[in-house]
Parts: structure tokens; sequence; C-alpha cells
């Protein structure tokens, strides 16, 4: 589990009782789908025929777009953690990127969820001795990709759950 025990109202949205505005959640979730879609392949090479991790990508920017509801991406989200059960390693840790990546439809704190397993993914690949380097180097890519209007935001929210993320933000 890599969501906190007591819910960050940052990453609640107004109407819920929180103060997350819906332009940033929606950046919070194509923030998340770039994550994934960067270790997209580590999957696809091992399953190149199970679409679903790569819908669930699609379905979080189409959830940014208006094109499908929350409850859909929020299942596409659980096909893609689905097609990571039964594999290891690199394969199964982008399909959990991309899963997350989708769930930021329901609760945007799963924009973390899906960087993180993304640098899983990025280490898992790597060879012996490039490990550390290999989560830095996801990690430090990801960070070039967050918008200037929510990066304040998801830089402290890697400070306060790098511990439940495995420490992976430590880059």
């Amino acid at each position: 589990m890599i969501l906190p025990k007591k819910r960050d109202p940052r990453f609640i949205t107004i109407r819920r009782g929180g103060t997350l505005q819906d332009a940033d959640h929606h950046l919070l979730a194509l923030w998340a789908a770039d994550c994934a879609e960067h270790v997209l392949h580590f999957f696809e090479e091992v399953r190149p025929s199970n679409p679903y991790p790569r819908q669930a990508i699609e379905f979080a920017r189409a959830w940014v777009r208006g094109e499908v509801t929350m409850t859909q991406a929020r299942t596409a989200a659980g096909w893609a953690n689905g097609a990571a059960r039964d594999l290891s390693g690199a394969a199964r840790y982008a399909a959990y990127a991309a899963g997350q990546a989708a769930a930021v439809a329901h609760v945007a704190a799963h924009e973390l969820g899906a960087a993180a397993y993304a640098i899983k993914a990025a280490r898992a690949a790597a060879v012996d001795g490039q490990v550390e380097q290999a989560g830095r180097r996801e990690c430090k890519w990801q960070r070039a990709q967050l918008p200037r209007k929510i990066r304040a935001l998801v830089l402290d929210d890697q400070k306060l759950r790098n511990e439940i993320c495995w420490f992976v933000f430590d880059c």
C-alpha cells in the first residue's frame, strides 16, 4: 500500500472537502500517465499482445479530456493491475505503474504510485551494479516532466511518502 493512512487534503478535490482544483488533478493524471508510459516497454516486451496497461494509460488521458468517466478509468486500472499478477520484475512494475496512472482519476494521490512503480521498473531492468543509477535517472526524468503548476506539490509529496514508496525518490 503506497497511500498514506491519513489522506492529504491537497490531493482531495474541493467538492470532496479537500483543496485540489480539477485543473491540478488533471495535471497529476497526465504526469502519472507520462511516468507509466516511459517504462511501459518493459511490459510490452514480455506481453506484447496484452493491451491492458497501455489502455489504462490511454484512459488516464481520456479522463482528463472528459472522454471517459472516473469509473471507466478506475476499471482500466484494475485490468492493468491484473495484467501484472503473474509477472515479476520490470514488466510487473510497469503494469502496476499504468494501473496507478489510471487510478489517479479516482484518487489523485495515486500519482505517486505511478511514478514509484516506474522507478521500480527501471531499477528491476537495470544490469547488476547499475540499479541505483537507473532509479535515479528515472526519478530525474520524471521530475523534468513535472508541470510547473504542480511541481512543488509533487516534490513535497515525494518527501512525505518516500518511506512508504520504497525510498525511490532519493534522487
